[in-house]
This record gives structure tokens, C-alpha cells and sequence, in this order.
């Protein structure tokens, strides 16, 4: 069903909140579920997307494509479900995700809301099994999951396992919280607004909103695929690193936290610029980590082996490596 309308919605912006926990309401029986997908130019993918969420056996949920006006075949591809009740659409030109995902938010229903890329799908049971989590955990606003990455085709990659959650480990990346697994409760939505556009990685930004105002939990189950393909945003390293750098500054939640965790978020972003070190240096990346490990200490068990304490290292193997093959030779089968 094509939403499109003369008389404009307006994103949901980000909003002050107050720095407390939110008074999560009950839920009802049977909570209405929304799914924001935003698009642009993903139409050899969306229709897996739209399908994974129709196929769910979860029977009372509505899904928001917001299209940025695509050039491609998307629309195609979303006129061909018809006028499937479930999936609402519309396709205008906008300013990038962040608008669209705003756009969604202003548009849900739901009690519960996830956020799905138009390139990434859920897994089977992915939709029951997270709004049992919220009905069964009352006070929580935020639950997620693990996820597997699959390539361009759809074939399997790895899994993500990810680490339990807490406040400190989401700060000093030790957990994080991907946006394919995570379900949250709408009510968060009307105490802190929508995504921000400072911010390249505008849900991190969110979550980071979310976990110092409600209960977060990570459900050790897999829900969902995320896709590797040379088009996504994410290949933009610099931008990343320098977007949650800023986030972490900018975080008066952060700011105002006691000292054990903004030495955690400060470690944070050195462990955030090692994994998206646009530069490629190796001697950057092991300046990083020292920092990350002298801001919190907490993290020494989990880098104790790594061969990034020993600056140059890396290179010294490498060298030492191709002088072996220059006087040794080629090994024979």
C-alpha cells in the first residue's frame, strides 16, 4: 500500500530527555509490532527483506518501507506485493537514512518497534521470539540478539556472538547492539525522539540514548542476517570512527556518569578507531589500544595476546617472514 501523501509527516526528531530510567506501561496481549525499513537503490535486495517479515509467524505486525525515492527497480519491487495490509510504503526524495528512519518513527504504531536495513532479512521465529522477550522482561525498553552475515548471494559467512550486556561493556565495546537483532519498546521513542543526524552511526547514537534511561538485554537466540556487499555505508571508516569519537563527547549521559564509566566510553572510542582505522596503520592501531587499555584496565584480559601491544610488531613478522621465503625458498608439495 503506497502511503504517499499530500500533507507531509514529520520525522520524529531527537529530543532532551530527562537523565532517569523510563516508566516502561504494561504491555497488552499480543503487541502490535512495527518494522522501519529505509531505503535507497536496494531493490535487487528489499524483496528478501519484506519477505522475511511476512513469512514470520508472529500475527500482528505492520512494516513502514520509507524509500528515498530510488532510481532503481525498488518501487517495482514494492508494487509487486500489491496491497498486502501488513506492508505500508512510500517513495520521496529525502536527506538519507537518518531522515527516513525518522520518518518511520513518526509513522509507527506499534507498542514494539525494530529497525530493519533494506538489505539485511530476519531469521524464522525472529519477531515472536523478541516480543516475548519484551512481554516476559516488563521494565525493559531494548532487547537484542545475536546475527549471522551473509554474503551479496545470501550464503552464510560467520555468526556474530556477541558478549552479554552491561553499561560498561557497551561503552568500552566490549558488547554492542546490532540493529538487524534489536527490538525496543515505542514508549523510548516518546521520551528521547528520533535518530540524529550528527551522527554517521545515528542507532548507536540511540542506543546509547536508550541504555542509561531503561533495562537492556542481550537474548542469547540468533534472529537475524545482515548482508556484506561492496555498496553500504559502513565502508566509510574515517567517518565511523570520527562520528562515535564525537557521540561519546557530546553524550551529556556519558558526561554526567561516574568515573568507572567514562573511562569505559573513553576506551570506547580507541577500540572503535582500531576496528575502523581508515588509514591502514598498524603502528596507529597499537597506539589505540594502549590507550583503550590505560583508560580501563578492565579490557587487559581481553587484549592480553594481542599482537597489537608490541608497536611494529606486526610489520617486524611480516618482514621477518618474506626474508624467510627470500632465503629459504618456495616450499615444495
Amino acid at each position: 500500500m503506497n502511503i504517499t501523501l499530500n500533507e507531509k509527516i514529520q520525522p520524529l526528531s531527537p529530543r532532551p530527555a530527562p537523565m532517569e530510567m523510563v516508566t516502561l506501561a504494561p504491555l497488552p496481549p499480543e503487541p502490535l509490532v512495527s518494522i522501519i525499513v529505509p531505503s535507497f537503490n536496494q531493490g535487487k535486495f528489499i524483496g528478501d527483506t519484506i519477505r522475511s517479515i511476512l513469512s514470520q509467524d508472529y500475527p500482528r505486525i505492520e512494516i513502514h518501507v520509507v524509500d528515498g525515492a530510488s532510481t532503481d527497480n525498488t518501487v517495482d519491487v514494492l508494487k509487486s506485493f500489491g496491497d498486502i495490509p501488513e506492508l505500508k510504503w512510500c517513495s520521496e526524495p529525502d536527506r538519507g537514512v537518518v531522515e527516513a528512519v525518522n520518518k518511520g518513527f513518526a509513522r509507527v504504531k506499534g507498542e514494539i518497534v525494530g529497525i530493519q536495513s533494506s538489505d539485511d532479512m530476519y531469521l524464522p521465529g525472529a519477531v515472536a521470539t523478541m516480543v516475548d522477550a519484551l512481554t516476559t522482561r516488563p521494565d525493559h525498553g531494548l532487547v537484542y540478539a545475536d546475527m549471522e552475515t551473509v554474503d551479496a548471494d545470501g550464503g552464510f559467512l560467520f555468526r556474530s556472538e556477541i558478549r552479554p550486556f552491561s553499561v560498561h561493556q557497551f561503552l568500552n565495546k566490549q558488547t554492542w547492539i546490532p540493529q538487524p537483532s534489536a527490538f525496543f519498546r515505542r514508549q523510548m521513542l516518546d521520551v528521547l525522539g528520533g535518530w540524529d543526524d550528527r551522527y554517521f552511526s545515528a542507532d548507536t547514537e540511540l542506543w546509547m540514548r536508550m541504555v542509561f534511561r531503561t533495562k537492556v538485554e542481550k537474548i542469547e537466540q540468533c534472529i537475524s542476517q545482515r548482508r556484506l556487499h561492496d555498496d553500504q555505508r559502513n565502508n566509510q571508516a574515517a567517518k565511523i570512527a570520527d562520528a562515535y569519537r564525537r557521540m561519546v563527547t557530546d553524550s551529556p549521559d556519558v558526561q554526567g556518569s561516574p568515573k568507572s564509566l567514562r573511562r569505559a566510553a573513553n576506551a570506547g572510542t580507541h577500540i572503535h578507531a582500531i576496528r575502523y582505522n581508515a588509514s591502514g596503520s598498524q603502528l596507529r592501531s597499537s597506539l589505540h589500544l594502549w590507550q583503550a587499555l590505560l583508560a580501563d584496565p578492565s579490557l587487559w584480559p581481553n587484549y592480553r595476546s594481542s599482537p597489537l601491544l608490541v608497536p611494529g610488531w606486526i610489520q617486524f613478522r611480516g618482514a621477518l617472514s618474506r626474508v624467510k621465503r627470500a632465503v629459504v625458498g618456495p616450499r615444495q608439495a
